[in-house]
């Protein structure tokens, strides 16, 4: 499961450096992006565009938004199969851009928060999933508009992430990216969810002051000494 990441690159270097579209006017760094938040996405490798998606998948069939709240993963083993995502594998895949990721290693009742990213904090593309959801009077919300929303597709973990958690987002670098977005064969698509060779990703222990989604700032992914 991969509950929290970061997107904490200027706009303009990310879009030089993933050689996007427009990007939103209201971007700001971002140390602990949590689920039910807005996140940045690229849905259409036409324009390139990014766009705010809010993270947590709410299909088109759903009666009541708070399905979002359980689906912010999917797994790659399934995700062309199972109900709730197949229609988007294969009509509405996007990428979720991000810089680095959190996962946590459980001990006991103690977890503890390790912080993961490419040589030289690159930025990347989670590979992802999205779908439009209309109020149409059934919702527990009366009077709650549309949502477009999303979802991060994970693997099992490589030889980097193993160690902390047995699952690992699906990362797609600035080679594989748009073949997510541009490719209609089932087979081709399914091959690109798998994780990253071994040795492509860097961690260190982090303050655990990310459980909370509260928290903010540059200080949560600065190393600290192992406990």
């Amino acid at each position: 499961m991969c509950g929290r990441f970061t997107m904490a690159i200027d706009s303009e270097d990310l879009r030089t450096q993933l050689a996007l579209g427009q990007m939103p006017l209201d971007w700001e760094k971002r140390y602990n992006i949590a689920p039910s938040q807005d996140v940045p996405t690229v849905p259409f490798a036409e324009s390139r565009d990014v766009v705010w998606m809010k993270w947590g998948l709410v299909p088109f069939w759903a009666k009541d938004p708070s399905i979002g709240y359980k689906m912010i993963n999917a797994r790659a083993e399934s995700v062309a199969e199972k109900p709730s995502y197949r229609s988007s594998f294969r009509n509405k895949r996007c990428l979720i851009l991000a810089d680095g990721f959190y996962e946590w290693r459980k001990a006991g009742k103690l977890s503890t928060p390790y912080y993961f990213q490419l040589e030289n904090g690159a930025p990347f593309a989670f590979a992802g999933l999205w779908d439009d959801w209309e109020n149409k009077g059934v919702s527990s919300l009366p009077g709650l508009p549309g949502l477009t929303t999303c979802t991060l597709i994970t693997t099992s973990a490589n030889a980097d992430v193993q160690p902390v958690h047995s699952r690992m987002p699906v990362i797609l670098t600035k080679e594989t990216m748009w073949d997510w977005l541009e490719q209609d064969n089932p087979k081709a698509l399914l091959s690109l969810l798998r994780p990253l060779p071994d040795g492509s990703l860097f961690s260190h222990q982090v303050s655990r002051d990310v459980n909370s989604s509260q928290s903010q700032g540059e200080y949560l992914i600065v190393p600290i000494e192992k406990s």
